[in-house]
């Protein structure tokens, strides 16, 4: 994690870059430690609500590694791990079976890593576990796969169709072959536009592509000429993602021996860092035809089919994963297995999760326990950062007091004219979501600053 240095106020850190820290869970993965002692699961769930929760499958391999990725991930595994891998999170959905009792999930993801790096008898293996051991109605049930131009072969989506997934998440990045060059990431726009013909021959109701702004050498002209790429094939869903260098990635270790002395250096232009003028060409350019913003990063189309938020999120209380690098929250405990970035720390990682019996399923021991002011800041967090924005009522329902007695640092929000508020509705207006990277880590507490700080993944 590369992170600025701390400031007391909103408008302190406002004088450093937008981009401070990729606000997307609360608390961030790196925060999470050793617990001090091993948590039952079936007890933790037993006090959830449990009507509408979120299945989530890590498969963490892929192809290649992109040199920007800093996902719990590694490439080209032998095809015994991989069975073995698939077996195991069967084994895991068993075990869940009985730890979560009765319950009904309401959505459904197949992450990574590269998912559709699976053979499609893999990939049929875990969806029919979903269906016969967990219950899942995949058919009645909002449903994702994220997958890579190289793997999305048409057998793959075929299946995965006929047994009801509704969405798949390509990552394209960008359509200019020297900005794939600098991301360390080789591909053919050919194999690209291809892979999206076969996503819509397939009949998924919803495509989502995947774009990356400031890469190194790009301009706003070369980004807007890949959002025309893209929006050729009338995506429903369009995910727009500042590109961050993390220590342990490709990148990362490239800016290192350039001996830049910033990790960032190497995404940025010459005069500075574009990613904010950027990322506001991009959001005016995508508004103009006729895409509505969620979020920073997220677009839909009007087209889109109806739902009740984006189909694929993973910040909801409520969510139950599984395989190596999932993640589960509940109210008061977010677990994990452990996570690094480099491939020895994550084959480490696999073979001890594939080292697994029964009962090792039924514990959380690594993971972040949340305090009553923790989870009101998780609200706030995942609430502010996307529409329709944060309700104060809401917030008052849940935990029993104002929240800008709890949190008064939010009043910063309006008086720099990052959010207006209409009704018991407080939410960022075009310059706060521009500011969500800052926005985000300001409302972290101390405690997850410092353990993010000293954490993050290893090599």
């Amino acid at each position: 994690m590369n992170h600025p240095v701390p400031a007391s106020t909103l408008a302190q850190r406002m004088r450093q870059t937008p981009y401070q820290a990729y606000s997307y869970s609360y608390p961030h993965k790196s925060a999470y430690r050793a617990l001090e002692q091993p948590v039952p699961l079936q007890p933790l769930w037993a006090g959830e609500d449990r009507s509408s929760l979120f299945a989530y499958i890590h498969v963490p391999f892929c192809e290649m590694r992109c040199g920007f990725c800093n996902l719990f991930a590694m490439a080209n595994p032998g095809e015994d791990l991989v069975e073995r891998y698939v077996s195991q999170v069967v084994r895991q959905m068993r075990v869940l079976n009985d730890v979560l009792g009765e319950r009904r999930f309401a959505r459904f993801a197949l992450g990574g890593g590269t998912p559709t790096f699976l053979q499609p008898h893999q990939l049929e293996t875990l969806l029919r576990a979903a269906n016969d051991i967990l219950g899942i109605s995949l058919d009645s049930t909002s449903a994702g796969i994220e997958a890579s131009p190289e793997t999305a072969t048409a057998d793959r989506l075929q299946l995965c169709r006929s047994m009801g997934i509704d969405r798949v998440s390509l990552g394209i990045q960008s359509f200019s072959a020297p900005e794939m060059k600098a991301l360390a990431r080789p591909q053919q726009n050919d194999a690209v536009r291809a892979a999206i013909e076969r996503i819509r021959a397939a009949g998924f109701p919803t495509l989502n592509l995947d774009l990356i702004y400031g890469i190194a050498g790009q301009t706003i002209a070369s980004l807007l000429a890949s959002i025309d790429s893209a929006l050729e094939f009338m995506p429903e869903e369009l995910y727009l993602y500042p590109l961050y260098v993390r220590q342990h990635t490709g990148l990362g270790k490239l800016a290192q021996r350039r001996a830049t002395g910033c990790f960032e250096a190497i995404a940025l232009a010459p005069d500075g860092d574009s990613r904010l003028q950027l990322y506001i060409a991009a959001r005016d350019h995508l508004r103009a035809r006729g895409y509505v913003q969620v979020s920073m990063r997220m677009f839909r189309a009007p087209r889109a089919p109806v739902q009740g938020g984006p189909s694929y999120c993973c910040q909801d209380d409520g969510m139950v994963g599984m395989g190596t690098g999932a993640r589960s929250y509940t109210r008061s405990l977010h677990y994990s297995t452990d996570y690094a970035v480099g491939r020895t720390g994550t084959m480490d990682i696999i073979k001890n999760y594939l080292a697994y019996d029964d009962e090792e399923f039924t514990q959380a021991r690594h993971g972040f326990h949340l305090s009553a002011d923790e989870q009101r800041r998780r609200f706030v967090i995942q609430s502010l950062l996307t529409e329709p924005g944060l309700d104060l009522q809401a917030y008052a329902r849940r935990f029993g007091g104002e929240c800008l007695d709890h949190l008064p640092g939010l009043l910063e929000l309006p008086a720099l004219g990052l959010a207006e508020q209409s009704g018991p509705i407080l939410r960022l207006n075009d310059m706060g979501y521009a500011y969500a990277d800052t926005i985000g880590p300001w409302l972290a507490s101390d405690n997850v600053q410092a353990l993010m700080a000293s954490g993050g993944a290893s090599c």
